[in-house]
């Protein structure tokens, strides 16, 4: 959301140029490492051996520490890279950056709670999902919200950008008070200024510990129902998404590698230990729900894909197009 980043697919000129002056072109060079196996060479990164990864501040997903990426994203990719004999090289930008610089093949990759959308794997490949994001809100202690309806007449906040925007908009009665960083939407929720904040799940449990003087609380709406979706196709995104790990297209043999390696993690208990490592649920965050599947079938994925899930024996097959 989870993103979780939900945000638009527009990239700044900017953020753009800012992950060009930064970000390598071509293969090889003097950061390539040495004694790269063929298998790992053939995975077709820019650099043999290295996967160039862009990402933004955004703890606990994603946060570049001593030249390392630390949290749940990080994580998750540390372990799919060392299986593949990857050397992880981050790249800080923001999220335009980061969608820019996948779509133009800047880097590699790019993580951090990206959802996954029928317009973003246009320009660019999704790996499975590394975790679903389910719809969290926080909350002032005390306060309870459970479904869509529950919302309405209220102070909303987001971060600017974020497709909950288009969601809040939709709901009767409701104000929208979107913000440059989930900073301000704390803020604000803390001060009373605002009464739901929408925003990414592992983040609203690591302001819980970290701020304790907001006396917020993470609850999970209820998604809405069909016939409320479309009614109000905005609504959709008060639903649970899939992430995904995201990669320019001129890299299908990475995609499916990773995906392998993601599939795995489901199976051998790694993601689910990850998630707890974080905060989350697993029955949460590991378990699709109804239409997912759905979702990407035909479009990039094979009719008879399954989305990965705790306790199931993987998905039916990436195929990187």
């Amino acid at each position: 959301m989870p993103m979780i980043r939900v945000r638009s697919i527009a990239a700044s000129l900017s953020t753009f140029l800012l992950l060009s002056s930064v970000a390598a072109c071509g293969s090889g060079g003097d950061d390539a490492p040495k004694n790269v196996s063929a298998k790992t060479a053939a995975l077709g990164t820019l650099t043999p051996g290295v996967i160039k990864v862009a990402v933004e501040p955004y703890a606990p997903y994603t946060t570049v520490q001593g030249g390392r990426i630390v949290g749940l994203d990080g994580d998750i990719l540390a372990y799919a890279a060392k299986k593949l004999g990857l050397e992880i090289k981050p790249q800080v930008t923001d999220f335009a950056g980061m969608l820019a610089g996948v779509q133009s093949r800047r880097v590699d990759l790019t993580i951090g709670g990206v959802a996954w959308s029928a317009d973003r794997q246009k320009q660019g490949l999704f790996t499975d999902p590394p975790y679903y994001s389910p719809p969290a809100m926080a909350v002032r202690d005390g306060k309870t919200y459970k479904t869509v309806d529950d919302l309405e007449n209220l102070n909303l906040g987001t971060v600017e950008g974020y497709v909950w925007v288009k969601s809040i908009q939709s709901v009767p009665g409701a104000k929208l008070h979107a913000y440059p960083d989930a900073n301000g939407v704390f803020d604000d929720l803390g001060a009373g200024r605002i009464d739901v904040g929408f925003l990414d799940p592992l983040l609203i449990i690591a302001a819980q510990k970290q701020r304790p003087d907001l006396k917020i609380s993470t609850e999970y709406l209820t998604p809405p129902t069909a016939a409320q979706v479309k009614a109000k196709p905005a609504y959709s995104y008060f639903q649970p998404y899939q992430t995904g790990f995201y990669l320019p297209k001129q890299e299908p043999k990475l995609e499916k590698a990773i995906s392998a390696q993601i599939d795995a993690m489901y199976r051998n208990g790694e993601l689910a230990k990850l998630i707890k490592k974080y905060g989350g649920d697993p029955e949460q965050f590991l378990k699709p729900s109804a239409g997912m599947a759905a979702a990407r079938r035909g479009v990039d994925r094979p009719a008879d894909w399954t989305p990965p899930t705790i306790g199931s024996t993987g998905s039916t097959g990436s195929t990187g197009q």
